[in-house]
């Protein structure tokens, strides 16, 4: 995706949501080659990255959420990456409700994070609610855009919607 888009440059600040296990951290602060800031955030251990601060928690929490917030040091981001998935149960409508809900809170993160003009990348699922996910993000960003990354499987309904340029509150 980032071949494609070129959403990271050095210099940056990129929030990594629903880091582990890196693999996005990975390529961020390769990319950012020490000049810029990559901060991760997960529910789950990730093995520590060169160039990558890591905060494990629960993103649901409000406090975990002020850490995040606090570590960004009252700075805006340049990029949000949001690959947070639920725990699945099995049960379509539960898991689909939960994917749901984490990305509303990712694009709600980002559209109090991210600088004017800044990118957000967010992993979501076709489903009940996308509809109304990409109509959202449309209302905020320049240009909305479909990614299916290579490593996704064809049959997965998974896609990544870019939001590109966000656009000046208010």
């Amino acid at each position: 995706i980032d071949e494609r888009d070129q959403l990271i440059r050095p210099g940056m600040l990129v929030v990594d949501l629903g880091a582990a296990p890196g693999s996005w951290s990975q390529v961020v602060a390769k990319r950012l080659n020490g000049h810029g800031r990559v901060i991760a955030l997960d529910i789950l251990p990730m093995t520590g990255i060169a160039g990558v601060e890591f905060i494990q928690g629960d993103f649901r929490e409000e406090s975990v959420l002020k850490t995040l917030e606090n570590s960004m040091q009252g700075k805006q981001a340049d990029l949000v990456i949001s690959d947070m998935a639920p725990n699945i149960s099995g049960i379509g409508s539960v898991d689909q409700a939960n994917a749901a809900y984490l990305t509303e809170l990712a694009v709600d993160f980002s559209l109090k994070w991210l600088k004017p003009n800044g990118n957000f990348l967010v992993k979501v699922f076709i489903g009940s609610g996308f509809e109304e996910i990409v109509k959202l993000m449309r209302e905020s960003f320049e240009k909305v855009v479909t990614r299916k990354p290579k490593a996704s499987r064809d049959r997965s309904s998974e896609v990544y919607l870019l939001g590109l340029k966000r656009k000046s509150p208010g």
